[in-house]
């Protein structure tokens, strides 16, 4: 009985309607009367906000607003700012010959390079790369000192494969965005591209595996000679089959974005040998 006469008293409290007039302050003649109550703010101010959200969604929504949120990004974007990366690499080699050829053009002309020893004009650019490039007392003796001290360290021995006549192809033209760690079980190199690059195989082998999986998509595996074993994962489609013999810099796949386990356009190249991964930068050059 107490609790219905509390709640009854609620409702007549929220319900209780106020008058709020204006007078004129001279003639003391109401000019306006309004006539609310606590339910009727509670219900103006939820219909604003309501109005203020779904104004705010539809603009996000149909807008180029909605890029910038994180997991918004279209492909379209997102090719893009790889294309741009590529070029603001590309840009900037540019700008590095650019200043090595400055460099040397004021050699010349202090004398620190002999005009005679210049051969044309390309030649100018490398002429201080080769300077950078010379190894110092310093760097000999220490090279000198750790090759006495592995001469007979049987470990070092095995530490990287035999490589000798080895011509590793580089998998796909991109940037790198992620690269070979170990330690977070991330066992190759990531590299982002454009949607339908080819994908290349890197040495002359056999396919192995050409099949689809959940979380890496599209993935197709080669067996090399000694040993090794490339991976390549998320391709948008396969071009060849498992049995298939291909060449080095022979196009396999195409670069895509497929799985679970992927951001956007990319190619996850992965290089094994003898059933261990191994870093694809120390034989690839991308």
């Amino acid at each position: 009985m107490v609790k219905k006469k509390r709640h009854k008293a609620f409702w007549s409290n929220i319900k209780f309607k106020y008058k709020l007039t204006i007078i004129n302050e001279n003639t003391l003649e109401e000019v306006v009367g309004l006539r609310v109550s606590k339910l009727n703010g509670i219900s103006v101010l939820l219909s604003v906000l309501t109005v203020l959200f779904l104004a705010a969604s539809v603009i996000i929504a149909f807008t180029p607003l909605r890029n910038y949120l994180p997991g918004y990004m279209n492909s379209e974007i997102r090719a893009q700012v790889v294309e741009n990366a590529l070029r603001v690499d590309s840009l900037q080699q540019l700008v590095d010959r650019q200043n090595l050829y400055i460099m040397n053009i004021q050699d010349i002309f202090s004398g620190t390079i002999r005009v005679d020893t210049v051969h044309n004009m390309d030649s100018l650019t490398t002429v201080r790369e080769d300077s950078l490039m010379e190894r110092t007392q310093r760097e000999a003796e220490f090279r000198k000192q750790y090759e006495e001290t592995e001469k007979y360290n049987l470990t070092s021995i095995t530490a990287r494969p035999d490589i000798e006549g080895l011509i590793f192809y580089r998998p796909t033209r991109g940037m790198i965005t992620d690269k070979f760690d170990a330690d977070r079980k991330h066992y190759g190199t990531d590299i982002a591209a454009n949607p339908g690059e080819s994908v290349l195989a890197t040495l002359d082998g056999t396919v192995i595996l050409s099949t689809y999986t959940a979380e890496t998509g599209y993935v197709i595996e080669v067996q090399h000679n000694q040993d090794f074993i490339s991976v390549y994962k998320h391709c948008s489609s396969l071009l060849k089959r498992e049995g298939d013999t291909v060449q080095a810099g022979e196009a396999i796949a195409l670069v895509g974005n497929s799985g679970q386990l992927t951001t956007g356009p990319h190619l996850h190249f992965e290089l094994w040998h003898k059933g261990r991964a191994v870093n694809p930068e120390q034989y690839i050059v991308f």
